[in-house]
């Protein structure tokens, strides 16, 4: 017989998506029958697998050995190490200053992305167990493009995974952004069109009317200076749709530095040779989140900041936009 305390990390889930996690080699037809025949219970009693778990549930497993191995797998969570910029930490949620060449979650290149990352600084800091990575896998709430820096939220038990999910899904947590753009413009403005994506080529495209396929999208921004040949902009995400705040300013005219997707080729080699910029001038700068209770209750109405990296602050100082940042910003 094997023995499970549901804790923190675990509770808030159904009971037969825990068991799912737990033997995670086992068919679903086989965790219902063991459920059936109380060969697994939930404190004491027989279950039927749709119960929400709570902190201190007993789960008893009535199986051999041979047979528990069978089933619970070997694969262990993947994990990286890397120094992290920790802005805030409690015992729900991180919200990390992600660099700009780090993926936000994996993909098929197999270099570790900050989900890893975060698997890693859990498992060191004794926040998670090993044991724990069975039933719960910690991950990121928002995604930045790999060459974007700035604040990406992430969960660290399941209910601060829930609940910042349904905060970004449902776009109440204000999403702020710096970025240097070719151009000069001195007025707010509230642009909003459409944006389709082309899977196999990974870039959007811009339209001004609805277009099949095309969601609608709105970004605001706000001119912080500008020396007469680029602008400084603080820009804020109403919808947040793939590469959004780069092909938008892009479409007006007012391509991002760097951006070699949709920035302007001339422009972009100018800045290459002058600061070795190789990827987009793009930093998510704050994140501003509602009032809220549960266990987010501490984040409530509260604004948290990321400094921008070395490079942009060198670039921004060169191109004499510094104390347009520090009259704006601070």
């Amino acid at each position: 017989m094997k023995q499970f305390m549901i804790n923190q990390n675990e509770a808030g889930q159904r009971f037969d998506k825990y068991l799912a996690k737990l033997l995670r080699e086992a068919p679903k037809s086989f965790l219902y029958k063991m459920l059936r025949k109380k060969n697994i219970t939930l404190n004491g009693k027989k279950a039927s697998g749709n119960e929400k778990l709570s902190v201190g549930d007993e789960i008893r497993i009535f199986l051999s050995d041979d047979t528990y191995l069978k089933f619970s797998g070997t694969e262990k969570a993947p994990r990286a190490e890397t120094k992290l910029d920790i802005l805030y930490e409690d015992s729900h949620m991180l919200l990390i200053n992600k660099p700009a060449g780090m993926l936000s979650q994996p993909d098929d290149s197999g270099v570790p992305s900050l989900v890893e990352y975060v698997t890693g600084y859990l498992l060191g800091t004794g926040s998670i167990t090993e044991e724990e990575l069975t039933t719960f896998r910690p991950s990121v709430c928002n995604r930045l493009d790999k060459n974007t820096s700035g604040i990406v939220a992430a969960g660290k038990s399941l209910f601060g995974l829930q609940e910042l999910s349904e905060l970004f899904h449902d776009r109440t947590v204000h999403k702020d952004y710096l970025c240097v753009v070719k151009g000069v413009l001195k007025e707010k403005r509230h642009m909003k069109g459409y944006l389709k994506k082309d899977e196999k080529l990974n870039k959007v495209t811009i339209y001004k009317t609805p277009e099949e396929d095309a969601q609608p999208i709105e970004t605001v921004y706000t001119p912080l200076g500008s020396n007469g040949r680029v602008t400084l902009l603080k820009v804020r995400l109403i919808t947040g749709r793939t590469h959004q705040i780069r092909a938008h300013l892009a479409s007006q005219g007012y391509p991002l530095m760097g951006d070699a997707k949709y920035g302007n080729r001339e422009f972009n080699r100018s800045v290459r040779e002058k600061y070795g910029l190789r990827h987009q001038l793009l930093h998510a700068y704050c994140l501003t989140f509602p009032k809220l209770t549960g266990c987010l209750e501490s984040i409530s109405e509260k604004s948290f900041y990321a400094e921008p990296p070395e490079l942009f602050t060198y670039i921004i100082k060169e191109e004499q936009l510094e104390e347009s940042y520090h009259e704006n910003l601070e």
